[in-house]
């Protein structure tokens, strides 16, 4: 496969600037960057523009490194190294320099490059700058090749450009916003006049190491391995009425899409969850479980058929417990012989919810997903974004995902009250409607779920090198130990007492 090139006419120096602003939102920490092209073409205006933006400085003097060779400059997460190798004859003088140490974990954007050698990463970013005469004297042209990892970046880079221009939104400014523990990225698009969308960067899932049966992580649990489960999903909740972001374009092999903004009021504040709104997220699941609802979509890239949150699904989920949390977090190694008999109570717990009839289940329907729409009515004030990981399973998943959430402390009482508001609903709409049976399986749900999470948290710290996880680790063990109090889980609870005796000993302050 080729490697891509991307060429763009740059009518004058402004143009130069908007293209080195553009490329900042692509490239971070461990990143090369290198220029070249004719004499005069505006490598220094180029990299200038991009320091700027990355530093959050647009007064920044940032002067070519003709003479110091290289310039440091400090961002919030990485340091970024410009380097003009003009004066370098050997690639040998790079030690003198204090090459190696100065690029390491920062962006380096080098002139001069091919001076480096051996020394430059097959993974980089080339950027050559031509003018041309004939079509005027602040005129250039950019000629953009990836290579390596890059090249992958650069595709998305090239593909948002053309989504954007395609749905109108490519005048807007492009802020990043908050991300989330995926590979997922989003900006907020500002058009000028104060108009507001969201662009979802969320290329194709690499396939991670062999878990079970030859098959990754990811594809065990039904993770979305690209961004068409989630346009299939957003299309079809807004088909049954509910508030998720309208799409307004999409670039499904890229793994792009363009959504309405929905803003940033959430269903909790800084004290914790806001009644009103955790009650109407409540009553909106109550109206999904209620419906009877196609496990096959047809949506505008084709026909999307919802996995099944099967047995193996469910253990492969609370096996990240005895993998991660016990270990790193608890300082407890399990023998093979433990680590049996935890996975044979768990299927013999998870037996009950799986007997029951499934129905959609959103899978992180908790407060960092869920926006407050006060202009809207009803449960159409609930805002949902993020559903790309749906799952066919137990109603009862998404309703203890809410009201035993993992980032805000609900107290005992506001969960019962809800869970009584969501009881009466659902005997409302259905007066079959079994609580006793309900109240097993969420005591069930509630447990797998804090398994699992206590064993992302615990990874996310120790592989992924994230330790603000772990702050809310008391709170989900205090979720995990009142779950484990109720009778159908008996068994495990047993197990907890013999192999992680501390855990349930321990009282822990959420």
């Amino acid at each position: 496969m080729s490697e891509p090139v991307w060429r763009v006419e740059l009518p004058d120096e402004a143009a130069t600037r908007a293209l080195a602003q553009e490329i900042a939102g692509m490239v971070g920490a461990g990143d090369l960057v290198t220029l070249s092209g004719d004499l005069g073409a505006g490598k220094t205006t180029f990299a200038r523009a991009l320091i700027r933006k990355l530093v959050g400085d647009p007064e920044l003097e940032a002067p070519s490194p003709t003479f110091t060779l290289m310039q440091v400059y400090e961002t919030e997460g990485f340091p970024i190294v410009h380097a003009d190798l003009y004066r370098v004859k050997d690639p040998s003088e790079l030690a003198e320099l204090g090459w190696d140490e100065a690029a390491e974990g920062a962006l380096v954007l080098v002139e001069w490059a091919q001076r480096a050698g051996s020394a430059l990463s097959p993974d980089r970013l080339d950027i050559a700058l031509f003018t041309d005469g004939r079509r005027g004297p602040d005129f250039r042209r950019a000629e953009i090749i990836g290579h390596g990892a890059a090249a992958r970046r650069l595709i998305r880079l090239r593909g948002a450009q053309a989504l954007l221009e395609r749905c109108g939104w490519d005048e807007a400014e492009r802020l990043h916003m908050q991300g989330d523990a995926s590979t997922r990225a989003y900006e907020l698009l500002v058009k000028p006049d104060g108009d507001k969308a969201v662009l979802m960067i969320s290329p194709p899932r690499p396939d991670g190491p062999p878990v079970r049966a030859g098959k990754p992580y990811s594809a065990l649990v039904h993770l979305a391995e690209n961004i068409r489960p989630f346009v299939a999903m957003d299309e079809a909740l807004i088909a049954q009425g509910f508030s998720a972001p309208r799409l307004f374009a999409a670039d499904l092999e890229v793994g792009l899409a363009v959504l309405e903004y929905l803003g940033t009021e959430g269903v909790a504040g800084n004290a914790g969850p806001i009644p009103e709104r955790y009650g109407e997220a409540t009553l909106l699941l109550a109206e999904l479980h209620g419906r009877a609802l196609p496990q096959e979509i047809a949506y505008s890239g084709g026909t999307y058929r919802i996995p099944p949150f099967d047995l193996e699904a469910l253990l492969v989920e609370v096996e990240l417990l005895v993998e991660w949390y016990a270990p790193h977090v608890a300082g407890l190694h399990l023998a093979s012989g433990a680590r049996a008999q935890y996975e044979m109570a768990w299927r013999a717990v998870l037996a009950g919810p799986l007997a029951e009839p499934t129905g959609w289940t959103l899978r992180d329907y908790h407060s960092p997903n869920l926006l407050w729409l006060p202009s809207r009515e009803g449960i159409q004030r609930v805002g949902v974004i993020d559903f790309q990981d749906c799952v066919l399973g137990p109603p009862a998943y998404d309703v203890v995902s809410l009201l035993q959430d993992a980032r805000v402390t609900v107290s005992d009482e506001l969960e019962l009250k809800l869970l009584g508001a969501y009881a009466l609903a659902r005997k409302k709409a259905q007066p079959d409607f079994d609580m006793a049976a309900f109240a097993s399986s969420y005591a069930i749900m509630g447990a797998q779920r804090a398994s699992k999470i206590l064993g992302i948290f615990a990874r996310l710290d120790k592989r992924d090198g994230k330790p603000g996880y772990l702050a809310h680790i008391p709170r989900v063990k205090s979720y995990l130990k009142k779950n484990l109090g109720h009778p159908a889980l008996a068994d495990l609870r047993a197990w907890f007492e013999q192999y992680l005796p501390p855990f349930l000993a321990q009282e822990d302050a959420a």
